[in-house]
């Protein structure tokens, strides 16, 4: 346990570290359990996980647990019987309607009696489980001990008073109270969501950019805004250095599409792209030469546009050496995009379905999600 005045971290590099690790702190928990999800499903890992909450809630423990309802939508709806039997809270996150089915908590974390918490992208589902090479997707994941972890167990106290999702009914006018930046001793918790006011993801990272050198990003999900794309060309134009490792294989086939639209002029300018073979990626991580961002948000129109989202940004030099580790690891396990291959494997059809899923995701998708959540009233 670390110094209650200092955080200290530890990378959770694939599914047999994450779900080892945050089970044993399910068991050690004494006061309190928060856990935000948006993937839960009805495996033997999740069944474990719950059983692991109700006992924690039958030696005194209080448990609160909010899973997304699209995203968990397999999920039983009695589930969490035995749970709430014990005494212990559950909230869908944001009910399914057709109304307002946009609006996602994409938001991954496990924080246990406000000293040890767990983010990243990791949800509690069995494709996770592996190394990420041999089986199982891959993901990382960060362990935090210390002062961050009462900051994330704020955070999610506030996400669960809004989980019934009813909002006052001139929400439209004003500024999202989803969308935080919390500076700590060791670090910034960076909050966002839907509705008004800046992103501070965005903000920070754009920050981060304006003067990088080295900018390191693994994505699975890859559609950045058109002035984050802008700073990452024009850190290769001065002089930089800008590696992406993207998805070689995905869940999402047509978000990988619409990425697929913007390798051309990120090739031109220099920008090296690398797709990861073995699984698929789920992974995020972004390395901004001595910051590092963890957590559950992708670089894509849905994250800094419309979920709910956390990031932590770090500047940890431990921290940081062991993300380019992690980074420079995984390029063992990727292919690189070349230009001029690239260039000759494009026909008029790969074009077209490219251009068409990029404004699906990009124009459509955005623009249907804030009439959603403009339009909705108590």
């Amino acid at each position: 346990m670390s110094s209650p005045n200092v955080t200290t971290y530890r990378w959770l590099r694939t599914g047999d570290d994450v779900f080892p690790a945050m089970s044993a702190a399910l068991d050690a928990a004494q006061k309190t359990i928060r856990l935000e999800i948006y993937i839960y499903t009805g495996s033997e890992l999740g069944k474990r996980f719950r059983d692991a909450l109700v006992r924690a809630r039958q030696r005194g423990v209080e448990v609160k647990v909010m899973v997304d309802s699209f995203g968990s939508i397999t999920l039983s709806g009695d589930f969490w019987d035995h749970l709430t039997a014990a005494g212990g809270q559950f909230h869908w996150f944001n009910p399914m309607s057709l109304k307002r089915f946009g609006i996602r908590d994409h938001r991954k974390m496990l924080v246990c009696d406000e000293q040890i918490a767990f983010i990243g992208g990791f949800n509690i589902a069995s494709e996770y489980q592996g190394d990420g090479v041999t089986k199982g997707w891959h993901d990382l994941g960060l362990q935090v001990a210390g002062p961050l972890a009462r900051e994330l167990a704020a955070a999610f106290d506030d996400q669960f008073t809004r989980a019934d999702f009813r909002h006052h009914r001139f929400v439209r006018l004003r500024k999202s109270a989803a969308k935080k930046l919390i500076s700590a001793r060791d670090g910034q918790l960076l909050l966002s969501g839907p509705g008004r006011g800046r992103s501070p993801i965005k903000r920070a990272l754009r920050k981060d950019l304006a003067d990088a050198r080295e900018v390191r990003i693994i994505a699975a999900y890859f559609l950045p805004t058109w002035l984050i794309r802008r700073q990452l060309i024009r850190v290769v134009r001065r002089g930089g250095r800008v590696q992406l490792i993207l998805a070689g294989k995905s869940d999402v086939p047509l978000s990988q599409l619409a990425t697929h639209s913007l390798y051309q002029r990120f090739l031109r300018a220099g920008v090296e792209i690398y797709e990861y073979q073995p699984q698929i990626l789920h992974a995020k991580l972004i390395i901004v030469d001595e910051v590092v961002y963890v957590g559950s948000a992708n670089l894509d129109t849905r994250s800094l546009h419309i979920n709910y989202e956390l990031l932590l940004r770090l500047q940890d030099e431990q921290l940081v050496k062991a993300a380019r580790e992690i980074f420079a690891n995984d390029l063992n396990h990727c292919r690189r995009v070349e230009p001029a291959d690239w260039r000759k494997s494009r026909t008029f059809w790969n074009r077209l379905k490219e251009r068409w899923a990029y404004f699906l995701f990009v124009r459509v998708d955005i623009y249907v999600a804030r009439r959603q959540f403009k339009t909705f009233r108590r």
